[in-house]
């Protein structure tokens, strides 16, 4: 992965971090929080997208798949924080 690659990925991770914090309301992770939601989020879609043999192509398609790696994280964190409060 050359330097350049590197920094659109996270570039593209921290707007969709960004916009999942938008879409997703009742968490107060804040900027670096959802920042770092998006780049994790980055990283979990491209996994699931490979698994499903999906292929993102130009920086739309890593905008959409870090968005939904980021809301699937947002909602693995919303069912976390909920069992922890009944339990």
């Amino acid at each position: 992965m050359t330097v350049e690659s590197l920094l659109v990925a996270l570039v593209v991770g921290i707007v969709a971090g960004w916009l999942a914090g938008e879409i997703w309301r009742g968490y107060g992770f804040g900027l670096v929080g959802n920042l770092i939601v998006g780049i994790i989020g980055a990283l979990l879609g491209g996994w699931l997208f490979s698994l499903l043999g999906i292929a993102a192509i130009g920086i739309a398609g890593l905008l959409v798949t870090a968005f939904i790696g980021s809301l699937l994280l947002l909602f693995i964190v919303n069912i976390a924080r909920s069992t922890r409060e009944y339990a």
